[in-house]
């Protein structure tokens, strides 16, 4: 992303005819203030008109996620399934509730109380994958927020290329004033182009992304504790859970992790 506006920037202070840059054309021809209002205030007038407030709150404080690599770990998780297998072949199912202050994913933490608890496996499974479902949506409600606004900033931009198009065509006895005038036009358009290229397609793709990985570490974390809970020998549950990696991701992972 912040190579994207190293490349816009160049693109537009670079000239050919000197080979050199100048910063002044960016105020100059590129920054028109009621173009701003047109294309950024309206288009975010539409996502808010879209979305509850504390939603649109949750989605501006999901951006900054999108310059973090994610936390979701499946080999990671993998991991921590089989040492929790190993233990819990040895010394049963109670002994993972001291093995579980060790662990930062709550998500696994909460499966495995639920295990230590007894707990009958479908309703495991069940509570598990609510949680799940809640979390995707979740995601889900954020990454429609930027799909949403990258869906009105070109719209936006056509309205106010069109009301600078009217304003431009009511005045025409002034010739030299056509060309300037059409500029300021385009300009919410190119506005519209940047809200939905550089900021809202790729905010929800890797949002998208980032979601997807998540979903499978916590699929994996669901398979691995019911696996456990069934007294599944912990080569066979590494086996079954590297299946929900790519083939390379697999080749990756250090062997001999299934104990016993």
């Amino acid at each position: 992303m912040i190579v994207g506006v190293l490349m816009m920037v160049f693109g537009i202070t670079f000239e050919t005819a000197t080979m050199s840059f100048n910063f002044a054309t960016i105020t100059k021809s590129f920054i028109d203030i009621p173009s701003i209002i047109i294309t950024i205030g309206g288009s975010l007038c539409g996502v808010l008109a879209s979305n509850k407030l504390a939603d649109t709150i949750s989605s501006f404080k999901a951006f900054s996620l999108t310059l973090k690599e994610p936390n979701a770990d499946a080999g990671e998780v993998i991991r921590n399934i089989i040492n929790l297998s190993n233990i819990a072949r040895k010394e049963g199912l109670l002994a993972l509730e001291e093995a579980a202050n060790g662990i930062e994913d709550e998500f696994l933490k909460k499966g495995i109380m639920l295990v230590v608890d007894g707990t009958d496996p479908e309703l495991v499974r069940g509570i598990m994958e609510t949680d799940l479902s809640c979390i995707e949506t979740r995601h889900k409600t954020v990454i429609g927020f930027y799909q949403k606004w990258g869906a009105l900033g070109p719209a936006w931009g056509m309205i106010g290329t069109l009301i600078g198009l009217i304003k431009m065509l009511k005045d025409l006895s002034d010739p030299d004033s056509i060309g300037p005038n059409m500029a300021v036009a385009l300009l919410t358009t190119l506005y519209g182009s940047i809200i939905a290229n550089w900021l809202c397609e790729p905010t929800s793709s890797k949002l998208t992304v980032n979601n997807d990985l998540e979903m499978v570490v916590k699929e994996i974390t669901v398979e691995g504790l019911l696996s456990i809970q069934a007294g599944e020998n912990p080569r066979v549950i590494e086996e079954k859970l590297k299946s929900f990696l790519a083939p390379t991701v697999r080749d990756g992972m250090n062997g001999g992790e299934g104990g016993e």
